[in-house]
């Protein structure tokens, strides 16, 4: 059997959240008709990730560099797809938004993109915005949330995956190579619009109001500062 794409997932401890999202994702495939795999990319993780994505069917590769850039693209580096679709462990796909993704790449006019992103639950109003804010950002300039990727392998490849430098906003060096890639042979990036992901509104426990406005300072005013690993966790999550 032919795989035509590799859902990749980056964890480390995700014994809690994992189950969920590899049940969600296992539905959503069966409805897709296209061949695919699911790896989880384990990074370095003290719990039973590893034993639970293995119980789930998934491949699982080890990447011993606490580092999702690391991480992801060790997971790539295994994938046999010729397309791939980069998910969080905390998040729930659905098969419409598998299959949007999956036609653009297959259209052979898109090289990738992302998605706009929801909140699972009730968040408050100025998540809300903020939310709607970047969603807004993202369809305007081409910028993928690290949720949600999708890309072709062959792209991923050329560009050199996700950058190792930096240890915030990989996700956003990588949208701008991946879309110079796309512009030089006519493909477009694109921002899904609809259906939008469901993400785990847990992400609001590791990044308060504050730790986001400082990391929003550093993106637009130091950007060398995403090289260093101890200056960003100075304003963002664990």
């Amino acid at each position: 059997m032919t795989i035509s794409y590799s859902v990749i997932i980056p964890a480390y401890d995700e014994q809690e959240w994992l189950p969920a999202t590899l049940d969600a994702l296992q539905n959503a495939m069966k409805a897709i008709d296209m061949a695919g795999e699911v790896i989880v990319a384990d990074n370095n993780s003290r719990d039973r990730t590893a034993a639970i994505a293995r119980e789930h069917g998934a491949i699982v590769v080890f990447e011993p560099i606490n580092q999702i850039s690391r991480a992801r693209n060790a997971g790539a580096k295994a994938a046999r797809g010729r397309y791939l679709i980069f998910l969080d462990a905390d998040t729930i796909p659905s098969t419409p938004l598998l299959q949007k993704a999956l036609g653009n790449l297959s259209s052979g006019t898109c090289c990738g993109g992302g998605t706009k992103v929801v909140y699972e639950g009730r968040v408050p109003g100025i998540v809300r915005g903020a939310t709607n804010l970047w969603n807004l950002f993202s369809v305007k300039f081409g910028m993928a949330a690290g949720c949600f990727i999708y890309c072709l392998k062959e792209a991923f490849d050329a560009i050199g995956g996700f950058s190792q430098n930096v240890y915030a906003s990989e996700e956003i060096w990588f949208s701008r190579q991946l879309r110079a890639w796309g512009k030089q042979r006519g493909m477009d990036f694109r921002i899904i619009s609809d259906p939008p992901l469901m993400t785990s509104s847990r992400k609001l426990q590791w990044f308060s109001p504050a730790r986001m406005l400082g990391m929003f300072v550093i993106l637009c005013f130091f950007p060398f500062a995403v090289r260093f690993r101890h200056l960003c966790q100075l304003c963002s999550g664990p």
